[in-house]
This record gives C-alpha cells, structure tokens and sequence, in this order.
C-alpha cells in the first residue's frame, strides 16, 4: 500500500463554476477517510477522478511513486490498482457468492487453488464462508453489500473507494453495517475512502474527515477536532447539532469561550458580533443561568431534545432527561463555545 496524494485537484465541465477546485489533501496509509458535504460539493467527482472515471482539469494524484492522473493525461481505472464499492451492489444475479468475490481475479486469469484460496480469504474477512455457494437472491441487503466488500478486497486494492454505500439501507441495517465497515477496515488494513452527506456515518466510521462545500475543501481533521474545533460556519453547521449565535465578545481572546464571558456578551446590546458555535450538550438547565423560551420539546428515545430561544430571537438546542413545557422561560448556563 502507499500513501495517495491529491494535489490541487480541479474538475470543470464547462458549466461556468468548477465541480471541484484547488483541492489539496493526503490520505494516510491504512486511513479511512471521509469526504463528507451536501449534495452538489463536488465530493463525488474526486473520487471518480480518484478512481479513473473522470480526468483533471489541473492539478494531479499521486499514489505512492506513481502519478496517476494530471491535467495532460491519466492512468485508466484498471491499471490503478483500486477498488470501488457502489450504493447499488451490482452482483451477477447467476453467479454465486464465491464466483461474485473472485470475478476479479478471473478477469485477471487467476485460477485453481490460488483462486479459491484468495476468495476464501476475503469472503472470511467479512464472514461470510459459508455463503460461498448461494446467490445473491438468498441473501439480506446487508450480505449483498459484504459480498461488495470481498469482491473489493479479494485484489488486494491499494485502496478502496466507496461512494455513499448506505444511503439504501434502513436505519437498523445501517447501524449493522456501520460495524462491519469499522471491522472489514481494521482486518483488511487498506486505505479506504468514504464518500457521504451524511454526518452521523462520517464520524462513526473515519479516521479522518474532509469537509467539501461548492467544490472547495474546507476542513480536514479528525471526527473528535471537526466537531470541537470546526473552521467556520459551514463547517459548524454541518457536523454535529448545535446553534451559532451572534455575541458582541472582543476582537482578540481565545476561540474557546467559557460561560462567563458568553454570560457577559448576553449583557452587551452595542458593538460588533462575532458568530459562536454552542453544542446542545453545552446547554444545560440551571438556576444562575439566563433565561430562554422553550420553542419545542421533542421525546427522540432516551432524551428530550429542546429547541430554545434567546430573548433577542437566536436559537439554541439542548437535551433534557425530562419534558420541558414548550412556550414556557427557563433558565440555561451555556458551558462554552467556540468561534466560528
């Protein structure tokens, strides 16, 4: 395995604005990235262009010693060594689980006992031996897609590429195959990257995350550093849940703010603003705190998320162990925030 470079990585079809534009970023061996962003960010084209689907417009990627792609030319998706998972499974209907795994290897005129061997090894990885002889008919959509994950691993890819592969799956099924994607990483040890919008499975799953937004790449750090330290609105609002809230707090001072000073900046009516990310579990009901109203109060299982109000009309969120009257004041301390 080696290290993939993406080097001001730029795509424009001509539509008058960039798909993707001056993107810059290295995914570490062995590491599980996700590109993470709302529809339209451009996230899906890098990884076509990773994968060899689309050519840059500029910039270039680099897999270990090779350059597999720049603005005059571009190595075809064969001969990339990558492998690449789809929201649909695309399995042949009239082959077998094992023929499904090991089509790869076939195309590539592997044959006999290493053949068998090599699709018994990636079939075991995602524990599925004993599914080896039926068809993809007989099995639960959450086997379909570990079928996936052999056939990607039975090359022993360099890296592997998937591109939203639960957006199909129901909740519970998600949640199931969350685990299997966190296994079949830290078993197969390959460098994968994680196309998705959706926040909740970026950080469960990566060890990274890139934040993208109209072609652009905003952030790139750890699940843990993108939720406590989020670089801008954008950033803020899309992972995790929270509020931003406009507080007149001096030009210079520390990007975390404790309470005392957000206590004090609710005082301040003059003055510029600056914008602060609160998370709701920052939010808490106490009596120092100050008042806000109770907008909604909604049971989501174990525990009661509150969308609250601030007497100038900014609006938080926090969670609760019981009900809280909607409509009604109440007092909150908010713990910390941080500058946006």
């Amino acid at each position: 395995m080696a290290q993939l470079i993406l080097n001001h990585l730029s795509k424009d079809f001509g539509t008058g604005r960039a798909a993707v534009s001056d993107v810059s970023l290295t995914v570490r061996e062995g590491g599980f990235l996700a590109l993470l962003g709302p529809s339209g960010c451009g996230k899906t084209t890098v990884l076509r262009m990773v994968a060899g689907f689309e050519q840059p417009t500029d910039g270039s990627i680099i897999l270990g010693e090779r350059t597999l792609a720049d603005g005059s030319g571009a190595l075809p998706p064969e001969k990339r060594n990558m492998a690449m998972v789809f929201q649909s499974y695309a399995l042949w209907p009239h082959m077998t689980v094992a023929q499904n795994v090991g089509y790869p290897l076939k195309v590539r005129g592997v044959t006999g006992a290493a053949w068998e061997t090599r699709v018994r090894d990636a079939l075991s990885v995602v524990r599925l031996e004993e599914f080896a002889a039926r068809r993809p008919a007989d099995l639960s959509g959450g086997q379909r897609q570990r079928v996936a994950l052999a056939r990607c691993l039975v090359t022993s890819p360099d890296v592997v590429l998937l591109d939203e592969p639960l957006a199909n799956l129901d909740r519970h099924l998600k949640a199931a195959m969350e685990e299997t994607f966190r296994e079949f990483h830290a078993r197969s040890g390959a460098t994968m990257i994680y196309v998705t919008h959706d926040q909740g499975e970026a950080m469960a799953l990566a060890t990274d995350i890139a934040v993208m937004s109209e072609g652009r790449l905003i952030q790139v750090a750890s699940p843990q550093e993108i939720y406590a330290r989020p670089e801008g609105r954008i950033v803020g609002g899309l992972v995790g849940q929270g509020g931003i809230l406009d507080l007149a707090l001096p030009d210079q001072g520390p990007r975390l703010v404790p309470w005392p000073a957000i206590e004090a900046a609710f005082r301040q009516t003059a003055g510029p603003s600056r914008p602060v990310l609160v998370r709701p579990e920052h939010v808490v009901a106490d009596p120092q705190g100050i008042m806000l109203e109770v907008r909604s109060c909604v049971f989501e299982g174990e525990r009661f998320a509150l969308s609250l109000r601030t007497a100038g009309g900014q609006s938080l969120k926090a969670y609760s162990a019981t009900a809280t009257a909607t409509g009604s004041l109440q007092p909150f301390v908010i713990r910390q925030g941080w500058l946006v």
